[in-house]
Parts: structure tokens; C-alpha cells; sequence
């Protein structure tokens, strides 16, 4: 099965003596998940690789694994193995496995991709350690399928009634020609995506500032859910939460120049 329509592929391996070693799903002891990190490869392109790996690097670290070594050949490695034709959503793990901690990588198919969402409000804030890619990664999940039972695709988390992210995506919106965020003291992790999409604003000299806000104060803007999978998607309605403005326009403006973003895989070694 590959990424041409065949099936969805999934495999994962182990960072073992220096080198990827591939693994069947009953092998595998049950693990808890401390950091991860996952961009979107099309035909041989990612965006913002440097980033995803000093995030995936820096959890790390803070997760306890203190080779800096190790990691930057274990993300070698996983870069190395990924196709350089079809889209795939690899996965870069830190686990804890029978006390130990263990580098592991899985290569998976890219799921069908979107330009739009609903969302709906979460109902709780499962997050334990929200500024980390990684170990809430489940628990979000959860959250999402519960959302997803009452006609959304994503939720929102709120921090103290105020709007700090999405289970899955970072948030965005626009007030007339300036963008918006949360602010960076709300609890959550640091978006490449959002980072991104900020930075062609600063290249475009579009104003960005932070607000911290309840949903209801977002009735009447253009509100954007973004991230490493998706890149930037409208928001075309909240369910129970406020009424938004959908501009297609810029927002499709916007999406072409976050795809020009993307880079060519660095080259496989042949040695």
C-alpha cells in the first residue's frame, strides 16, 4: 500500500544502535507518549522542517532525553526514510517504554486534506501539559471526538473562559486588516503553523497583536484554525458560539502563500 490511492500506510520503528529498525504493531509494549511532532511531506516538500525539529528537540530535552546527539541523527534518519513522491504526515516520538526512554518514528499516509472547519467549544480542558507537543496528545483526541458527536470537527480550548486553542489547531482571526492571537501567557504549545502564518504577515507589514478573548467576542470576525497538517483553514462556523464572517478571498490568498513555504527534503545520503 503507498500514498497513490492504494490504501493508507502506516509503519513504525524504533530508534535502535544508531539506526531506524522497523517493527510489527504486536511487538510493541505499551508506551507512554512524552513529546511528537508531525508536518505534512507532499512530493517531497515540508515546510518549516528546522522548526518542527527544535520543537521536537527542545520537548525532548525537557522531557529528559539528554543526548543531543542521538537526537539529531534519529531526526536524520526519519527524514532520510520519508517518499519523496505522494503525501505522508510522519510522526517523531519520544516514549517511555518499561522505564526507558525510547526515539521512535512512524511514517504514515497524509489524510484527505481541507480547507475548511467547524468547531464547537470543548467541554473540559484535559491538557496536563499544555506548552508540550506530545503527551496530551490522546487526551485532546478525545476531546475532539466528543466535539466531533455534535457536528463540529475540531474544539476549542478555553482557559479561564478565554480562548486559548484548538485540540488539534492553532487559532487565528482577523479584526478588519489586523490579525489576531491569543495571548502567549494562556497555556498552550508554540504553533510552527500559527509562527508561520505570523511571519508572512510581518513580510507583507500586516499588523499582529494578541487578544485575549471569550468566544462571544469573536461574533463577527474571520476566524482561522491553523496547523502543520492542514495549513490554514476558515472557520465557517462554531457551533453554540458565535457568528462568524467567512472571507474566501483572503483567506485562499493566504493559503497559496503558506504552501510556497515548503522546501524540498534535504538530499539522501548515498554513503
Amino acid at each position: 500500500m503507498d500514498a497513490h490511492g492504494t490504501g493508507p500506510v502506516s509503519t513504525i520503528a524504533d530508534w535502535a544502535d544508531g539506526a531506524l529498525r522497523v517493527r510489527d504493531d504486536c511487538e510493541l509494549v505499551e508506551t507512554q507518549l512524552l513529546a511528537a511532532d508531525s508536518f505534512l511531506v507532499q512530493h517531497g516538500e515540508a515546510l518549516a522542517l528546522g522548526l518542527h525539529r527544535t520543537r521536537f528537540a527542545e520537548t525532548a530535552r525537557e522531557q529528559g532525553f539528554a543526548s543531543a546527539g542521538e537526537l539529531e541523527a534519529f531526526w536524520e534518519a526519519g527524514v532520510a526514510t520519508l517518499p519523496r513522491d505522494g503525501a505522508w504526515f510522519p510522526r517523531f516520538e519520544l516514549v517511555r517504554a518499561r522505564d526507558a526512554l525510547r526515539l521512535r518514528f512512524r511514517l504514515r499516509t497524509a489524510p484527505p486534506l481541507t480547507t475548511s472547519v467547524v468547531v464547537a467549544t470543548a467541554e473540559a480542558d484535559p491538557r496536563r501539559t499544555p506548552e508540550l507537543k506530545g503527551p496530551d496528545i490522546d487526551a485532546l483526541s478525545a476531546v475532539r471526538q466528543r466535539a466531533q458527536r455534535r457536528g463540529a470537527q475540531e474544539a476549542i480550548l478555553l482557559d479561564g473562559g478565554q480562548v486559548s486553542d484548538g485540540t488539534s489547531t492553532a487559532l487565528l482571526w482577523w479584526r478588519g486588516d489586523a490579525l489576531f492571537a491569543p495571548p502567549f501567557s494562556l497555556p498552550r504549545v508554540d504553533s510552527v503553523a500559527a509562527r508561520t502564518v505570523r511571519g508572512i504577515a510581518a513580510a507583507l507589514g500586516v499588523p499582529v497583536d494578541e487578544e485575549a478573548v471569550r468566544p462571544a467576542e469573536l461574533d463577527g470576525v474571520v476566524l482561522w484554525a491553523v496547523n502543520a497538517l492542514h495549513g490554514i483553514r476558515m472557520v465557517t462556523a462554531w457551533v453554540d458560539g458565535p457568528a462568524l464572517v467567512h472571507d474566501a478571498a483572503r483567506t485562499e490568498a493566504w493559503r497559496a502563500r503558506f504552501a510556497m513555504l515548503a522546501r524540498p527534503l534535504p538530499p539522501v545520503s548515498r554513503s
